[in-house]
């Protein structure tokens, strides 16, 4: 009670700074909008995929629905990201590229090491087989994505609502369990935007969130695969009845212990920072008991995995009408 206290007064101290916050942004936004501040189109259609609130609230999952929808459709989509938590320079370094940018635009495939490019591009190439790029700069991105894959039809942007420079076609917002909590933006609470900016984009995904209207998103993965050999593959009710050290850094950290418990596991959770830089030290708890984790956090241990780790990968499934929502959204787009 007394922690629940102290996050109170400390919000309420930092108010007059939220309140500054939501001014710049507002004022950003417009500028954007009435175009004082430059933005442009890359040519081909743009879906952006984000939220609201800081932190991950099932984007990455729901990014690879629509890629994978997309291409089911006949089209050939790409994904862009920021690469959050990446190094700026390729391999770790904080040097130019060969292209004179600190921040050049750059791949992310299976290959990839998750300090050069973010922990989700990596999944989002494994499972997409989709053309990834990340970088800063958005605008900058699509523009390399375009020159270096000429039949990319589509582009689908991992959170990228806020990145104004690039316009787009199609805004879904996704909302998780967590709501808006205390309702402030930064830094008193966990809002980049007012909650009103729902109303302007095009679709609102809930994610576990009954009291927001929009499109239903559940998260779906029973099938776990060992970390050392991802053939090897174990359902949940392997794990029910043992001692299972769960590990989670996500946005939402009780969203994966949740979901185990859901299968029957009954996890001793050990929460982590989003997109937290794993260590080897970070999961010695002791004994030989199964470590199991996200996919997004294998991602950062693939280089010196155990063999009693495992990964529980999952899929986004959809109201039956979001699909045929996005497709009618894109028809409709000007030529």
């Amino acid at each position: 009670m007394k922690h629940w206290h102290r996050r109170g007064a400390v919000a309420w101290l930092l108010w007059p700074l939220s309140l500054a916050f939501r001014l710049v942004v507002s004022i950003r936004r417009f500028l954007y909008w009435v175009r004082l501040l430059k933005s442009e189109h890359p040519g081909i259609p743009v879906i952006v995929v984000g939220n609201i609130v800081a932190g991950g609230s099932g984007k990455t999952p729901l990014v690879l629905w629509i890629a994978e929808f997309l291409k089911s459709k006949g089209w050939h989509p790409a994904i862009v990201s920021r690469g959050y938590r990446r190094t700026q320079g390729a391999n770790g370094s904080t040097a130019p590229s060969a292209s004179g940018a600190a921040d050049a635009p750059r791949a992310a495939t299976i290959a990839s090491d998750a300090a050069d490019v973010g922990d989700e591009p990596i999944i989002l190439s494994r499972r997409s087989g989709c053309p990834v790029w990340v970088g800063a700069d958005r605008v900058a991105v699509a523009r390399e994505v375009r020159t270096k894959h000429p039949d990319v039809d589509v582009l689908i942007l991992d959170d990228g609502l806020q990145h104004y420079r690039l316009r787009r076609d199609v805004e879904i917002a996704v909302v998780d369990s967590r709501g808006f909590e205390n309702g402030f933006l930064l830094p008193a609470g966990p809002l980049r935007e007012s909650p009103r900016r729902l109303k302007s984009v095009d679709a609102v995904v809930s994610h576990g969130n009954s009291s927001v209207e929009g499109f239903k998103m559940t998260l779906e993965g029973e099938t776990f695969h060992r970390m050392t050999d991802a053939r090897d593959r174990r359902p949940a009710s392997a794990f029910a009845g043992h001692g299972v050290h769960a590990v989670a850094g996500i946005g939402d950290p009780n969203r994966f212990f949740l979901h185990l418990i859901k299968l029957g596991i009954q996890p001793i959770p050990h929460p982590f920072p989003d997109h937290h830089p794993f260590t080897l030290r970070d999961l010695e708890f002791g004994g030989d008991a199964p470590i199991v984790m996200t996919e997004k956090d294998a991602v950062k241990l693939r280089r010196a995995p155990h063999a009693h780790w495992w990964v529980l990968p999952v899929t986004a499934r959809l109201d039956p009408a979001f699909g045929d929502w996005l497709l009618g959204k894109l028809k409709k787009r000007p030529e």
